[in-house]
């Protein structure tokens, strides 16, 4: 932990910060080994360039030696007063993505002489690059993955509703040894497979000549995987396995460019001119970094001008959403390194037909 905290100092000195307030659980999770879900109360760990770092925790919190100077108070006290006493309110704050404006806010107006800048980066570059014991859990987590997706695979059957099938891949998600989802499984037949981040129903069947989009992925040991693959019910129609292919021809190309140094905009604008001259668009990012959470540093996209570190963990997502009518996502999560891209997803993306009745 000292190591990982050693790295965000550094950055923070790049930067120019002095003192810096990480809020997100993940991240305080990620530097000190502590996990805790405050709801709506003050959280933080404020980390200083001079080496001594301060924990704010409020009482009802089970926690004990971090190790750092602890600060505690109760709901009853004055939160934005436990702060400012332990900041230097006249010099610069770096801030995170996720500390809430109910504090933010306050602490401004209270500490005018103040400056609060983005912070964030400072922490999350450091997320970013993995070590060996991280990348050996996250492989595990999507070997998990890949085994589920082939159960789920044999047992699709026409009939069945988009959330039954959410439904097997969660249980036998639990039944590997995985503590929940990484997020909200995706299960969307035909037309719904053109809302990205469709909720699975309760009532739509899947008939025969539709396409299934499956985007899943579970945590072990606290770390994410994230997957999506497109299946048919039958012989998909020559539109499918056209928009079907060309997705397919750019997940490879992009993956084909991942390596230590490649800048990812180049990678991105890639997918997106292929899909343009083909009468496309690529309507979201190719991807994202994966890791404690399912979205984490860096976008994979091509506002990102900056280029990708060996032990980075990111997908390759591109999609076509052809609305009113089907959808085609395909992902895996790859492993950065020197010498090229590793997938560390396994489970058939050529295209994938199951019979029909």
């Amino acid at each position: 932990m000292d190591e990982r905290i050693s790295r965000v100092l550094e950055k923070m000195k790049e930067k120019g910060i002095d003192q810096l307030l990480v809020s997100d659980p993940l991240s305080i999770r990620f530097l000190t080994g502590i996990m805790v879900n405050p709801g709506e109360r003050l959280y933080a760990l404020l980390l200083r360039t001079s080496g001594k770092h301060t924990i704010f925790l409020n009482y009802l919190y089970y926690v004990s030696n971090t190790g750092f100077e602890e600060v505690w108070f109760s709901d009853m006290d004055d939160q934005i007063g436990v702060l400012t006493r332990h900041i230097d309110t006249k010099g610069v704050l770096g801030i995170d993505k996720v500390f809430p404006a109910r504090f933010l806010i306050p602490l401004q107006e209270r500490c005018p002489e103040l400056k609060t800048v983005w912070g964030s980066d400072c922490v999350d570059g450091v997320r970013a690059v993995k070590n060996a014991e991280e990348i050996e859990i996250m492989k595990h987590s999507t070997e998990i993955n890949d085994l589920v997706m082939e159960r789920a695979a044999a047992y699709i059957k026409e009939g069945m509703t988009e959330k039954q099938i959410a439904d097997f891949i969660d249980a036998e998600y639990l039944k590997e040894g995985a503590s929940g989802v990484s997020f909200d499984t995706i299960v969307c037949f035909g037309a719904n497979a053109a809302d990205q981040h469709h909720t699975p129903s309760e009532t739509r069947t899947l008939k025969a000549g539709e396409c299934i989009l499956i985007d899943m992925g579970c945590v072990w040991h606290g770390y994410c995987s994230d997957m999506t693959r497109t299946i048919f019910i039958g012989e998909p129609t020559e539109e499918q396995k056209n928009i079907y292919n060309l997705v397919l021809k750019n997940q490879k190309m992009a993956l084909n460019q991942i390596r230590d140094g490649a800048n990812i905009k180049t990678i991105a604008k890639g997918v997106e001119s292929d899909f343009n001259i083909n009468g496309q668009t690529l309507i979201h990012s190719l991807g994202h970094g994966v890791g404690l959470d399912i979205h984490e540093a860096p976008i994979v996209g091509i506002k990102n001008d900056t280029c990708l570190k060996e032990n980075m963990v990111i997908t390759d997502e591109p999609g076509i959403y052809i609305a009113g009518n089907f959808g085609v996502r395909i992902e895996d999560t790859v492993l950065v390194t020197k010498k090229g891209a590793i997938a560390l997803t396994e489970s058939d993306k050529e295209c994938i037909i199951i019979e029909a009745l």
